[in-house]
């Protein structure tokens, strides 16, 4: 599981800029749940060859001077528990506040991994202004620059220094007796809840807690019609004595972790509430940890036909980037539409870990560009020679040739068309790289 960085400090002392420095983006909100995470901003960091994911927790004001740990409990405190580590942001020019100190002895009870930043310290790396902050017993001063980078990555090795890097899962090839690691993720209220008792329930096997990590996520291996399954659980799933208690509760974290582990994603809807803001942020993480993902429409029995209508067209609309997933309209509290359900998530994972040997993609390539060849651009035709797989989960096809920059996304997409035709691809994304020869003699035969 990706460790988890929570980013905490009083207001202005550049706590989004290091975020934004960390999950290199000026809008690195991919997870940005109104209503339900206050301010709490989630977003993807890597370092070399590690990921993590980062949680901004805004600024606080405290109600009052004595406050702030009824103003924590609102957004600070829950970033804090969804931690692995915690990077403590404060100010070098303001030196310490009385808030650093109030924030300070909360860190030090949290029983978390803290690292103390000092932003806004260019040119002060030796500065005797940075003793000061010792006296928050947070430990050594790290000086940072988040706005021009100094100091950010021996930082961030310092607030992941208790977390091994991961090792290579070896998805390249993957094992086909191995369990597929199925996640079910949606907003709250959805039925996420439902859709796993009726499972568990419904193949009466006897689940298990499997030990996760430090925020208990839990797996439960079952098995149904032969084939192993693990469900990773984002619906807040717990033992008691020998019976699963499924409470609905809603963690950012618990989701991005559990679908960047997973080989599926099913991706819960509610039929009675159309699209929110949270399902298309939930699919955009899917589709940018390139997931295979399977669309999953609950309490379809509870509409009318014009409602079916409208939640259709509201799909087509704001889920338009996953047109590749199927969609299927169930009812997991009177199990409706559970095989079909079944049959979509094996394909989607077929479709994820499918081979595409090299020959048969190189003559579809050549056919494609036979059929409608490429834009020129400018002197330059793009030459596409012959294409190979690259990856797995997701598939990525590696097309080789000149001048491939100036190939268009359209262009892409069309390409993308004709692979997923032919290897009959579906809930899963496929990527097309171009990779180009630099032989500029090459460049200029292709005029």
């Amino acid at each position: 599981m990706k460790p988890v960085i929570a980013l905490v400090g009083r207001p202005n002392v550049g706590k989004s800029t290091l975020f934004n420095r960390l999950t290199k983006s000026r809008d690195a909100i991919v997870a940005d749940f109104a209503g339900l995470t206050r301010d709490r901003h989630y977003g993807d960091g890597k370092q070399g060859g590690r990921e993590f994911i980062v949680i901004d927790t805004g600024g606080f004001e405290p109600e009052k001077p004595t406050g702030i740990v009824a103003m924590m409990a609102r957004q600070t405190q829950a970033a804090v528990a969804e931690a692995d580590a915690v990077i403590f942001v404060v100010d070098a020019r303001t030196g310490v506040a009385g808030q650093d100190h109030d924030i300070a002895r909360y860190l030090r009870g949290a029983n978390k991994r803290v690292v103390l930043a000092v932003n806004k310290a260019e040119g002060l790396t030796e500065s005797p202004l940075l003793a000061e902050f010792h006296e928050l017993g947070i430990g050594e001063p790290h000086p940072v620059s988040a706005a021009h980078g100094q100091g950010v990555r021996s930082l961030v090795e310092a607030a992941l220094a208790d977390f091994p890097e991961d090792e290579e899962d070896g998805e390249s090839e993957p094992d086909a007796d191995a369990p597929i690691r199925l996640a079910v993720a949606g907003r709250p209220n959805v039925g996420k809840s439902t859709l796993i008792n009726t499972w568990l329930g419904e193949e009466r096997l006897v689940a298990f807690d499997q030990p996760g990590t430090t925020r208990d996520a839990i797996s439960v291996p079952f098995e149904r019609g032969g084939r192993k399954f693990e469900l990773i659980d984002t619906a807040g799933l717990r033992r008691k004595g020998k019976v699963f208690e499924a409470i609905e509760k809603f963690s950012v974290v618990k989701t991005l972790q559990a679908i960047a582990d997973a080989n599926v994603v099913l991706l819960l809807l509610d039929a009675t509430q159309g699209v929110s803001d949270q399902d298309a942020h939930i699919a955009g993480y899917i589709l940018e940890a390139g997931r295979a993902v399977v669309i999953a429409v609950n309490k379809w029995d509870a509409v009318d036909g014009y409602q079916r209508e409208m939640f259709e067209r509201s799909v087509e609309q704001r889920l338009a980037f996953l047109r590749y997933a199927p969609v299927l309209h169930i009812s997991a509290l009177k199990r409706q539409g559970l095989g079909p359900l079944w049959k979509a998530i094996a394909e989607a994972h077929a479709s994820a870990i499918a081979k595409m040997p090299t020959p048969v993609l190189t003559r579809l390539l050549h056919e494609a560009v036979q059929h409608q060849a490429p834009k020129r651009a400018g002197m330059f035709r793009p030459k596409l020679r012959y294409a190979h797989q690259g990856g797995m989960n997701p598939p990525i096809v590696v097309v080789h040739g000149n001048a491939l920059e100036h190939v268009t996304d359209a262009y892409k997409r069309y390409l993308e068309g004709r692979f997923r035709e032919h290897f009959k691809l579906v809930g899963t994304p496929l990527r097309i790289e171009m990779k180009s020869s630099r032989n500029p003699f090459d460049d200029d035969k292709n005029g």
